[in-house]
């Protein structure tokens, strides 16, 4: 199945204009949205920016029924009230109310989840480490990858706002080695959270996306591509989308 992959947003709503665009000119059957929809340098004030990229978010669900959403540590963090870098004050009320929105938009609820599987390639907003499965589910469990995925999914704030391994935290990225990563000879892992210059693939089971984040100043960082994955091949490459959209 061909997937594209939206990286972190960041109240960027012209990223779901892009996408919307791309999929309906069928380069890809299905879409993955990595989400920190919320927060962005200098925005915590600009409500208008919030209510736009969320309205985005839930018109592009709506269009695209089956897309899926992993949740980012800057949503959740209005859900449980955790202060994380850029959130706003002003904020909380209208970003629990507009998670409720999409997820009510969706078929299914559960396509809003910490981490979804399609073939054997796993999609989050940070990444999943062997040594997360072994501290929360049971040694039976641990190669039972949807039982895996399922549990994780009902975890609450006490096992996901874990900022060092969680799958909304965990950056694979900077400090570990491919056989501290979940399953590494049997599953890709596609994530956000972390910012890239360049889409990047790493130890051959990573790909790092999150290439839409800016700098401190408002100033682009990464390439602004949308991922195309192959989920049976795991052939992948970068796409573009169309920069007439980015008007906001």
């Amino acid at each position: 199945m061909k997937i594209l992959v939206i990286p972190d947003v960041h109240l960027k709503p012209w990223m779901f204009r892009q996408a919307a665009e791309l999929m309906e000119n069928r380069v890809a059957d299905k879409a993955v949205c990595l989400m920190d929809i919320a927060d962005d340098f200098g925005k915590q004030y600009n409500m208008q920016c919030y209510r736009d990229t969320y309205d985005e978010a839930i018109r592009f669900a709506k269009r695209f029924p089956n897309t899926l959403w992993c949740y980012g540590n800057h949503d959740v963090s209005y859900l449980w009230q955790k202060k994380e870098s850029g959130y706003s004050p002003l904020a909380p009320k209208l970003v629990c109310t507009k998670l409720k929105e999409l997820k009510e938009a969706l078929p299914d609820e559960r396509q809003l989840a910490y981490i979804h599987r399609i073939d054997h390639v796993l999609f989050m907003h940070g990444g999943l480490s062997e040594a997360f499965v072994r501290k929360h589910l049971s040694a039976g469990a641990y190669e039972h990858t949807d039982r895996v995925i399922r549990k994780i999914n009902e975890f609450g704030p006490e096992q996901i706002w874990d900022p060092v391994l969680s799958p909304i935290w965990f950056r694979p990225q900077w400090w570990v080695t491919r056989e501290e990563m979940y399953l590494p000879d049997q599953y890709l892992q596609v994530v956000g959270h972390t910012p890239m210059k360049h889409i990047e693939q790493t130890f051959d089971c990573l790909i790092s996306c999150d290439v839409f984040s800016t700098e401190t100043d408002g100033t682009q960082y990464g390439s602004e591509e949308f991922l195309l994955l192959d989920t049976e091949t795991w052939d992948w490459r970068g796409v573009k989308g169309n920069s007439e959209y980015k008007t906001d």
